[in-house]
C-alpha cells in the first residue's frame, strides 16, 4: 500500500433548508404597480416633451432626464411585482 493513499472525507449527510425568500420592506416593493404606473407617466411627459417642447437644449434635458428615470422606475417596478404561481 502506498504510504499516502487518499481517502474520503466523510461528508454530513445533512438537507439543506431552503430559506423562504422574504420580500424587503422597501417603498417600490409595497408598492409596484403603482410605481409602474408612475414610471410610464415619467415616460409619456419624456416622449411629449421631445416631440412638442425640445426647441431649447434644457427641455431636450429634462425630456431625456424624464425618459431615463420613468423607464429605469418602470423596469425596476416590474422585478418587484410578486408572481402568482
Amino acid at each position: 500500500m502506498p504510504a499516502n493513499k487518499h481517502k474520503r472525507k466523510a461528508t454530513s449527510h445533512v438537507k439543506t433548508t431552503s430559506l423562504k425568500s422574504t420580500q424587503s420592506s422597501g417603498l417600490i416593493s409595497s408598492h409596484p404597480k403603482a410605481f409602474v404606473m408612475g414610471g410610464l407617466f415619467f415616460v409619456a411627459l419624456g416622449l411629449y416633451l421631445l416631440a412638442f417642447e425640445s426647441q431649447n437644449n434644457a427641455m431636450f434635458g429634462v425630456a431625456m432626464l424624464s425618459l431615463i428615470a420613468g423607464g429605469a422606475t418602470t423596469i425596476y417596478a416590474n422585478f418587484t411585482v410578486s408572481r402568482k404561481k
